[in-house]
């Protein structure tokens, strides 16, 4: 019995000792966190931003790095604010945008360490060229990414989510310094057999109207402005559920789809290079016409955002063969229409597949066909970028998207001085009869099958 008491006082002891080493660990760690800086986005990009310049002054004007053998003479073009991350205690990532002398672009993805004004680069990757992936990224459980190969990667890390999607989507606005009136026009996503949109919230620091788009059926958002609301923020959440986009009949004429906008001419030298590219598949029908347009585009354009990329100029792209999304579905789809095709055009983001919230890039548009009694959607930028999905984008659009307006040349009243709008993804603005570029942010937050909105309110 003695010696049962002793070995049970000799437990009890080691357990106390455990315990006491483990508080004390957790009281040296929450210590240690304590002394850790707080991090936010903008740290880590002038962090980066410094580290670049570093290796400019270093290498006479240039950031240089090594791809297969070459010498790279590098130039930043911008840093993608919205995959900026913290990775924890005193660990960040950063991707960045650097164009080469040659004019190629590449996509370089950084790892740094360090403190807020005291950040050093610790690994340096080259990401896309043009636009091109040689690898992306996949989250592991405990919440660690890792590179995967283009080649090994699943439809879902290349920017592919097929069926449906549910997703909360941000639709933020900076007003710029304004030192007179202004007027404001912000699309409106609409809801149609391929997404359901409700509005959620909408804080502006005036009233608002929607006007409605006639030619298209385009819903805008409109505010006159002040110049007391300088600086102040529009932001609109949505609750969006997407279907993935197939083939599909639609009760319009398609006839008005071949007619040339301001910046997708129909003309005799789109007409004698559509032809010379379809040549004898003339006599395949619609659809084997259209997929050699297609395949031209995706063949002979490089994806670069550089030069007068991003107003989606047909002519501009048939000569430079480079550009945007934009610059990519303007050009098929003057070569379509001018083979007789009709084609027509849409904008508004793609939602990231390989996570489910954060920023997003940017605006994203695409395009349609109409073959054999039915509209086909196509995305030839996404195609030119992975290529093993050329087949898929040919014909489908993911779930994973939005989409804001569509068509070209838009007319609205009361609408802008400048005449038309070109397209509309981002807010068109104008102090006086000035046009404005206010700052504009978009993110996301992907939903589980179960969360419903608290509050939803059906758009016009």
């Amino acid at each position: 019995m003695k010696d049962a008491r002793f070995i049970f006082v000799f437990v009890l002891a080691a357990m106390m000792a455990c315990n006491s080493s483990t508080k004390r660990e957790k009281e040296e760690k929450t210590l240690a966190d304590k002394n850790v800086p707080k991090v936010v986005t903008a740290d880590i990009e002038d962090g980066i931003k410094a580290n670049i310049a570093k290796k400019v002054e270093e290498g006479a004007g240039y950031f240089k790095m090594d791809a297969d053998g070459k010498e790279l003479r590098l130039q930043l073009v911008r840093v993608h604010t919205e995959y900026l991350s913290n990775l924890g205690p005193r660990r960040h990532f950063a991707c960045v945008d650097l164009a080469d002398v040659s004019g190629d672009v590449y996509d370089v993805d950084f790892f740094l360490e360090g403190d807020p004004g005291n950040m050093t680069v610790t690994e340096t990757t080259l990401h896309k060229l043009n636009g091109k992936p040689f690898y992306t990224w996949k989250k592991r459980k405990n919440k660690t990414w890792y590179r995967v190969p283009v080649e090994g990667a699943s439809s879902d890390l290349l920017g592919v989510i097929e069926g449906d999607d549910k997703f909360e989507f941000h639709y933020e606005v900076t007003l710029p310094e304004m030192k007179e009136s202004a007027r404001m026009w912000i699309p409106v996503p609409q809801s149609d057999p391929f997404q359901t949109v409700k509005l959620v919230t909408l804080e502006a620091p005036v009233e608002h109207q929607m006007l409605e788009e006639k030619k298209y059926g385009n819903t805008i958002l409109y505010m006159e402005l002040s110049p007391e609301h300088s600086g102040k923020k529009v932001e609109v959440v949505y609750d969006v559920e997407r279907h993935e986009k197939k083939p599909y009949e639609e009760n319009s004429s398609p006839t008005q789809y071949l007619d040339p906008s301001l910046l997708m001419p129909v003309n005799d030298r789109f007409a004698i290079l559509a032809d010379s590219i379809i040549g004898n598949k003339r006599d395949g029908g619609t659809i084997m016409q259209a997929r050699a347009l297609y395949d031209h585009i995706i063949d002979n354009m490089r994806y670069i955002k550089a030069g007068k990329y991003g107003t989606g100029d047909a002519v501009y792209a048939c000569d430079a063969l480079t550009g945007n999304c934009t610059e990519f579905h303007s050009f098929f789809i003057s070569l379509a229409r001018s083979a007789g095709i009709p084609s027509r055009f849409a904008v508004g983001a793609s939602i990231p597949s390989d996570r489910d919230e954060g920023g997003i890039d940017g605006y994203h548009c695409w395009a349609e066909f109409y073959a054999e009694g039915k509209w086909w959607p196509v995305d030839i930028s996404e195609a030119n970028k992975y290529t093993a999905l050329a087949t898929y984008y040919f014909g489908r659009h993911p779930a994973n998207r939005i989409e804001f307006s569509r068509g070209r040349d838009l007319q609205i009243e009361p609408g802008p001085h400048s005449g038309p709008i070109n397209f509309l993804a981002y807010p068109v603005m104008e102090v006086g009869n000035t046009p404005a570029f206010p700052e504009t942010f978009f993110s996301f937050r992907r939903k589980a099958e179960h969360e419903t909105s608290e509050k939803l309110v059906s758009l016009p």
